[in-house]
């Protein structure tokens, strides 16, 4: 029974594999999809290949407009998420206070609540305000969102810190400063990273929180959802791929640069 055997000695690699292509099918797909030339409006079934929508990904009237403020509004978020969320995670993690129980369940709520509810309060909060529905409160509403993820991620990485290595730079007569900026911050990079990639993720992809606080401005997904009721265009998938490909992209690079670190300290 050898291939019985061989089978029981890499399930568990098997299973990961299969799960992992079932993952990706849906990118294979829009991928495959990208290089269509439909003949009616909605891109839903092969019929010819062509490459004319990567010519002209920007062919549709006010997508690649769409896309440009959700980058932005996905960028600033990015930025102010992972700022707060740095400064709350060393703040909880370092420090004892009144109230920090509270707050670190607190810090959960919006990753448990659904997003609808955080959306609704979120548009309750700018309308008593008396705040004009547009950019910059789906940014505000972004970063809100993205917060607590940021924070689970970089509080992991400082719990993980061994306080030592701080004390040690202390004891070399490093300041408070060189300390942080020699020591901490170097190991809680990857922690940050993390999260900041996920806020990013999470920032770019979001419809719910957006369409409630958005008013005018229209960003990618809402594009993609509204394209979606008259006819979808070829140049979304077209886009979607190239989103995919430079997150793999990203992800390859840190794995081949943390390779090469992980060699140099061996």
């Amino acid at each position: 029974m050898p291939v019985v055997n061989w089978l029981k000695r890499h399930l568990v690699v098997i299973a990961g594999l299969l799960t992992l292509g079932y993952l990706l099918l849906p990118n294979v797909v829009v991928t495959v999809f990208s290089f269509n030339k439909p003949k009616g409006r909605f891109n839903y079934e092969w019929q010819q290949f062509s490459t004319d929508a990567w010519k002209d990904p920007c062919g549709v009237a006010g997508m690649c407009d769409s896309l440009s403020i959700s980058l932005q509004i996905a960028i600033w978020a990015t930025i102010g998420a992972t700022l707060l969320g740095t400064m709350i995670a060393f703040a909880l993690v370092r420090y004892r206070f009144r109230a920090r129980g509270s707050v670190n369940s607190l810090i959960f709520l919006p990753m448990a609540m659904p997003e609808v509810v955080m959306a609704a309060s979120l548009l309750t909060l700018f309308l008593n305000l008396g705040a004009q529905l547009g950019f910059w409160t789906i940014l505000i509403a972004h970063i809100m969102f993205c917060l607590s993820f940021v924070v689970v991620a970089v509080k992991a990485r400082v719990l993980s810190m061994d306080p030592r290595l701080e004390q040690a730079a202390q004891d070399l007569y490093a300041g408070p400063a060189q300390t942080f900026l020699r020591v901490t911050l170097p190991i809680a990079a990857p922690g940050i990273a993390a999260g900041a990639m996920l806020a990013f993720a999470l920032s770019f992809d979001d419809f719910i929180i957006t369409n409630f606080n958005a008013g005018s401005t229209v960003t990618f997904p809402m594009f993609v959802w509204g394209s979606a009721q008259r006819g979808t265009p070829v140049q979304i998938n077209v886009i979607g791929t190239a989103m995919f490909l430079i997150a793999v992209l990203l992800v390859l690079t840190s794995m081949v640069i943390g390779n090469r670190r992980n060699r140099q300290k061996a």
